[in-house]
């Protein structure tokens, strides 16, 4: 069960701070402008956040696509639109298809990860329920990664569900092209495609 998320901000993005991003973002498929203008209320935890964010994103050594997964699937799990969103724009452009995407929504079984892939999901998944990874997941995904893209995984896991309760709990709104929670086309019966939305975990 999951707390309704407020549907205003409870902290403003501050303007000038705004202003900047929304020029540095300009050319950018994110925009991440609201985030990093409500961050800013606090100097110190904006800095370090952006480089330890930067850090889990673009550095250490799990695959780029591995990190997404785990972050949407985490930003999924919390029920943390903005992240999943901002992320979406993220795997879209470099890593993922619209159809992984929406399957990070999904019972791990329903999609179709290589046996790694499924190994960062439960990960995520037994981080998320119990704060610890069982030793059977663990025995799992030791098969397929190294320690350290371990460290890289449950820091990414860890540092992401730490993002999404700051955006739930502050009202980070999405800007302007952040997409809502992905959904699946599925037939109808004279042929056509419908949308349906992604379950709620």
């Amino acid at each position: 069960m999951h707390l309704p998320r407020p549907t205003a901000p409870r902290l403003e993005p501050i303007p000038k701070v705004a202003e900047r991003a929304r020029e540095v973002m300009e050319s950018s498929f994110a925009n991440a402008v609201n985030v990093i203008a409500t961050i800013a209320h606090s100097r110190p935890i904006s800095k370090a956040f952006g480089e330890f964010a930067q850090t889990i994103l673009f550095k250490g050594d799990l695959s780029r696509r591995d990190v997404e997964i785990a972050v949407l699937r985490m930003g999924w799990n919390c029920q943390s639109v903005y992240e999943f969103g901002q992320h979406t724009l993220i795997a879209r452009a470099e890593v993922m298809t619209e159809e992984e995407i929406y399957l990070v929504t999904r019972p791990i079984a329903e999609g179709n990860w290589t046996p790694a892939e499924a190994a960062v999901l439960q990960v995520v998944d037994d981080l998320y329920s119990d704060d610890c990874v069982s030793d059977a997941t663990w025995a799992e995904a030791k098969a397929h990664f190294s320690e350290a893209e371990m460290v890289h995984l449950v820091a990414a896991a860890g540092c992401y569900r730490m993002v999404s309760g700051l955006l739930n709990s502050t009202g980070v709104q999405r800007d302007e092209g952040v997409p809502d929670w992905p959904t699946a086309s599925t037939p109808t019966l004279g042929g056509s495609a419908i949308s349906k939305p992604a379950c709620e975990p």
